[in-house]
């Protein structure tokens, strides 16, 4: 009895099935996001653009801030001001730096990096020119202090490179911007020993509104951060903006079609607290308020040693006290003495400082890591402010002041890195302003400090500067993210 060939049957049947099921696979259309852009196209030429019209944000800052290092003994002379009133001009200016430094950094990342960067140029430039008109001390601080409400939006240059450049670059751009702020620097302190013994301080303030001035002009170059548009939903900005900057390098775009998330809440303090980033941003508050009370206290100190001469602890003998009035009685005294040209070299020289550890912090940067290269050089910041104390030559004060702009220049260098990498793009530009606004009360201290205390006791002063630059260093080693070779996030 012949059996059914059922198996021959049931193979026939499953493989007809099989070629009557199949269906043509669809190809996926290409992406790309604005990360897999800036990394395609690389470095060229509209990034060293980028790199000399953003980096001299940092010329018109630092000539805005060291000013006040440079005419602080023309106005106490002028005014008759006493020792806490000078410092009060510091300090304020630091206090209009605070508060608008938050303000901006919301402003920023919900209506763009651009334009905020634009109207604080604008704001400064117009209440630095003010400033030279002022007829009273009084009128002198108000006008200082809305002139650092204006410099306090500066720090949106360096988000925009931050945002541009490929990751493997920043690590190398972003600490040679330290070169602008040196030449800021030595800028205003070179115009301050030629402009001030002949013409007056007040035009010394004209002219250092110049910079600012002929930098507005350069803007017009530089687009708006494509990062920043996407996540408002404007990809056609982005696209266009991404596409100019690949002719520009003659580089290429990613094939395909940009696509990130539209990121409808940007800009929001509480982000900043959230779990994920609590104790980086609590960490992150604590150093910038250390690094800029240690930075600011040895460029203020480094005035009031050479003004008043003030060496291992002692204090000057020839003491200049101011006195007025009509009718011959003494007003309240003041300590009046202007810089020889000595001092302005021994400023310059220290200034100079500032750029004297720039390669190893940027090999710093780069091998050891962020973190680990920032509490080096603060334990480091921390030793040199002691050593200040030390009875010493006039060469050998030179050497340790040199030493100190130098670890505090590579402090900052690293904590501006590290604050503009580890925050996503939703709240990138508030993390910088939030960081630099409580960063200004490091430097709304650091006058009275360096400026009262130091006249008062030089040992407990430089104690001061230590311990916290001490503190400073452990909460650096400490923090739980490591940004060396990461991508910048677009979302949290």
């Amino acid at each position: 009895m012949a059996t059914k060939p059922t198996e021959s049957i049931t193979i026939l049947s499953l493989q007809k099935l099989s070629l009557g099921t199949a269906e043509p696979q669809v190809k996926e259309p290409k992406t790309f996001t604005v990360e897999d852009a800036v990394e395609t196209i690389g470095f060229g030429r509209f990034h060293i653009a980028l790199f000399l019209i953003m980096g001299s944000t940092g010329v018109v800052e630092a000539m805005e801030i060291m000013l006040i290092a440079v005419v602080s003994p023309v106005i106490r002379c002028e005014w008759q001001l006493e020792n806490w009133q000078v410092a009060l001009v510091t300090t304020m200016v630091f206090f209009g730096y605070m508060v608008f430094s938050i303000l901006f950094g919301l402003l920023a990342d919900r209506y763009g990096r651009w334009k905020i960067l634009l109207i604080s140029f604008l704001w400064g430039a117009y209440f630095s020119l003010l400033t030279s008109f002022a007829p009273s001390y009084i009128w002198f601080v108000f006008l200082r202090t809305m002139v650092g409400c204006g410099v306090s939006g500066h720090s949106q240059g360096l988000i925009i490179k931050t945002e541009f450049l490929p990751t493997k670059y920043r690590g190398y751009m972003l600490p040679l911007s330290q070169v602008f702020w040196l030449a800021g620097s030595l800028l205003i302190i070179g115009l301050a020993s030629v402009v001030i013994p002949t013409i007056g301080w007040r035009w010394l303030i004209r002219i250092a509104s110049i910079p600012g001035i002929i930098l507005i002009m350069a803007f017009k170059f530089i687009p708006e951060s494509a990062r920043f548009n996407v996540s408002t939903g404007n990809t056609r900005a982005a696209l266009a903006t991404l596409n100019h900057i690949a002719r520009m390098n003659r580089s290429v775009m990613p094939e395909g079609k940009l696509v990130e998330p539209v990121l409808g809440k940007r800009g929001r303090f509480a982000d900043l607290l959230d779990a994920k980033y609590l104790r980086t941003t609590l960490q992150i508050w604590v150093i910038w308020l250390g690094i800029s009370f240690a930075y600011y206290g040895v460029i203020l100190a480094s005035a009031e040693l050479l003004e008043r001469d003030l060496v291992c602890g002692s204090k000057a003998d020839s003491e200049v006290v101011v006195t007025g009035g009509d009718s011959g009685e003494s007003q309240s005294p003041c300590y009046c003495h202007m810089f020889a040209p000595s001092d302005y070299r021994t400023m310059i020289i220290s200034t100079i400082g500032e750029i004297a550890l720039n390669p190893l912090n940027i090999l710093g940067i780069n091998f050891l890591g962020r973190r680990l290269s920032l509490s080096i050089t603060m334990g480091c910041t921390a030793l040199f402010f002691l050593l200040l104390n030390t009875c010493t030559s006039s060469a050998g004060l030179i050497g340790f002041l040199f030493m100190l702009r130098a670890l505090v220049a590579a402090n900052f260098n690293t904590i501006y890195i590290y604050t503009a990498e580890v925050y996503p793009t939703a709240m990138r530009a508030l993390g910088m302003g939030t960081s630099g606004s409580l960063c200004r009360i490091g430097a709304m201290v650091a006058p009275f400090i360096s400026q009262v205390l130091m006249s008062a006791s030089v040992l407990g002063a430089l104690c001061l500067f230590s311990s916290v630059c001490v503190v400073c260093a452990i909460s650096a080693f400490t923090l739980p993210i490591e940004t060396k070779g990461r991508a910048l996030q677009q979302i949290k």
